[in-house]
């Protein structure tokens, strides 16, 4: 395994729970994650119970029945609501907590950190290098299985001649998590003004994880300050939650994606699943969620034939990595231009485009929103 994000984390679980032996090579001196968190629907959740983390989640999230959610205008006044059905089962999480609980579900001592990947060949052969603390030291590892779970510019991916690269959006964000709970009455989802909007997500104990995004260069700084010129004026509680939040813990950074989409999640003994696979913007929210669904369908491949020794092992692997691709890469492609469209319309250029936005939002049925949140959260496992 290359990479202990959360799907490299979902992976290994997973797999160790199968009976499988995991490594995992995680270019960071420690894993970690924090400052930001994760909004996890129903279709998450459900990759969650079949990885065996599910109640673990549960444990530490709440669900936001009765909230409110959808488009809003900087005055407050909503452009539109989701049906109550569409986040009935989200729950959000901050990515330290997520990150704790994954990293507990591990066997220890199954992350190396302080090791880059710097190559990594068909045959399962993999060369690191010692990062940080760890020094230069470089090694070569052999693996009946590589899983490229190494995020936007993952080592494995851009070793293979299908890589399609990077692409930034247009736009940046700043997100951050309230140091103390905010009161949000019941209200949550985005307010789109013009080239810029804000986002609200209540956690469990009460605090609120909030982005701020912009249209903005790929290099333009984003100093915390530039919130409250962005959002001050905008409706409670937004100018509450910035000013809850110490902005040390912010994070601020350019919003990019895969430029097109791979013809091939797998190659050789090599498979990509997350941001490896099909980076996103984080539109529809299902970053982390298309991870889980990656890990839980190639630890539910492989399980069957887990610890097999008899001479047909390797056909059988090369047949999981083969339905492997067949399964996920249609879901999360479409996912991912159904996302940047989202992105697109909300960032449209000047006030007039952005008023015949509003229209077209406030136009579209409440009917219609629902089917097209059910069509992203309706995800059941298949072999």
């Amino acid at each position: 395994m290359v990479g202990a994000g959360i799907g490299g984390l979902c992976a290994a679980a997973g797999l160790q729970r199968a009976g499988v032996e995991v490594v995992v090579l995680e270019r960071a001196d420690e894993v970690r994650s924090g400052g930001s968190g994760l909004s996890v629907f129903s279709n998450g959740i459900r990759a969650l119970d079949a990885l065996g983390v599910g109640d673990a989640f549960r444990a530490v999230t709440t669900r936001t029945e009765g909230l409110r959610a959808g488009q809003r205008r900087p005055s407050g006044a909503w452009l539109s609501t989701l049906p109550a059905d569409a986040v009935a089962e989200l729950r959000v999480i901050d990515r330290a907590d997520l990150h704790g609980l994954l990293s507990d579900a591990v066997t220890a001592g199954t992350v190396r950190t302080g090791r880059r990947v710097t190559s990594m060949y068909p045959n399962g052969l993999v060369e690191s290098v010692g990062s940080g603390t760890a020094g230069a030291r470089r090694a070569w590892d052999r693996f009946d299985l590589v899983i490229g779970a190494d995020g936007l510019r993952s080592a494995v991916r851009t070793g293979w001649p299908e890589d399609p690269g990077v692409a930034y959006s247009g736009y940046a964000t700043w997100r951050g998590i309230t140091a103390a709970p905010v009161e949000l009455r019941g209200e949550a989802g985005e307010t789109w003004g013009v080239e810029c909007r804000f986002g609200i997500a209540p956690l469990a104990d009460g605090r609120v994880y909030w982005f701020g995004v912009r249209t903005a260069g790929i290099d333009e700084p984003g100093d915390p300050a530039l919130l409250r010129e962005l959002f001050g004026s905008w409706h409670r509680p937004i100018p509450e939650l910035i000013d809850a939040t110490d902005p040390a813990a912010m994070q601020y950074l350019p919003i990019e994606e895969l430029s097109g989409d791979l013809p091939t999640f797998a190659r050789g003994r090599a498979v990509l699943l997350g941001d490896a696979a099909h980076a996103m913007t984080p539109d529809l929210g299902q970053g982390g969620g298309m991870a889980m669904e990656d890990a839980a369908t190639l630890v539910g491949l492989i399980a069957p034939f887990a610890g097999t020794e008899c001479g047909d092992a390797p056909e059988l692997l090369d047949e999981a990595l083969r339905r492997y691709d067949e399964l996920r890469r249609p879901r999360p492609q479409r996912v991912a231009a159904r996302s940047r469209m989202i992105g697109r319309l909300a960032h449209a250029p000047g006030p007039l485009l952005c008023a015949a936005r509003d229209l077209v939002v406030r136009a579209t049925p409440a009917a219609a929103l629902g089917r097209q949140a059910a069509w992203v959260h309706e995800w059941l496992l298949t072999r």
